[in-house]
C-alpha cells in the first residue's frame, strides 16, 4: 500500500511542482520590472500581466491540492507556495496602483 502511496505522490507532486515553478518565475518577473518613470505605461503593464499571471497559476496549484483526495495524499504544505506567491503577487500589483 505505501509503494502504491509513493509513486501517487510523484504522480500528483509533478505537475504542482511544474505549476509552482511557472507562478515564481512570474512572480519574480513582475517583481524584477522596474517602470522608468510615471510616463513607462508598457513597464506597469508587463507588471500587471506577470502578476496576473502569477495569480491565475497559484490559484489553480491551489485548487488542485485544495482537493480533498489530493490533500490526503500530499498533505496540507502544498498550500503554502501558491498561497505566499499569490499574496506577494497581489501586494505587488497593489503597490503598483498607490
Amino acid at each position: 500500500m505505501s509503494g502504491d502511496r509513493g509513486c501517487l505522490r510523484w504522480v500528483l507532486a509533478v505537475p504542482l511542482v511544474i505549476l509552482h515553478l511557472i507562478a515564481a518565475f512570474f512572480c519574480y518577473t513582475a517583481l524584477t520590472i522596474e517602470p522608468s518613470g510615471s510616463w513607462d505605461d508598457d513597464a506597469r503593464a508587463g507588471i500587471v500581466l506577470a502578476c496576473v499571471l502569477t495569480l491565475g497559476a497559484s490559484a489553480l496549484a491551489g485548487l488542485i491540492t485544495a482537493m480533498p483526495s489530493v490533500r490526503r495524499v500530499m498533505g496540507p504544505w502544498w498550500l503554502a507556495p501558491p498561497l505566499v506567491l499569490g499574496a506577494v503577487a497581489a501586494v505587488r500589483w497593489g503597490v503598483l496602483g498607490a
